[in-house]
């Protein structure tokens, strides 16, 4: 079990971590003329729980294309980033308190 919930943290930030550099990406490519923003589907990629596969990056549909052929809204990326940070600071604290109830849990000889 304990395996199980730690395979499914591992996953969710390592989804993190592809959209992060997705959306870095994106941020330095917004003056590229013909660059369009990629980004994954984080719950969809988060469902399919395929461990050590990549996630799936689509172009972001929807967004204004600038005259250069460029999709990229610098405010909508930083939105993104935020989010994204929000998320693993989350995904952090929630570890952090697992690992302090094990830790209590073997120190006292209790269980949890």
């Amino acid at each position: 079990m304990l395996d199980r919930i730690a395979a499914t943290k591992e996953h969710y930030l390592n989804l993190l971590s592809a959209r992060q550099k997705l959306v870095a990406s994106n941020i330095a490519n917004a003056d590229t003329p013909g660059y369009r923003a990629k980004d994954i589907d984080f719950q969809r990629e988060f469902l399919t729980l395929a461990k050590g596969s990549a996630p799936a990056v689509q172009e972001i549909e929807g967004l204004t294309v600038g005259n250069d052929g460029n999709n990229v809204n610098v405010d909508e990326q930083a939105r993104l980033l935020a989010e994204n940070a929000i998320r693993f600071q989350f995904v952090s604290m929630k570890i952090k308190s697992e690992f302090k109830d094990i830790k209590l849990a073997i120190q006292d000889g209790k269980s949890v």
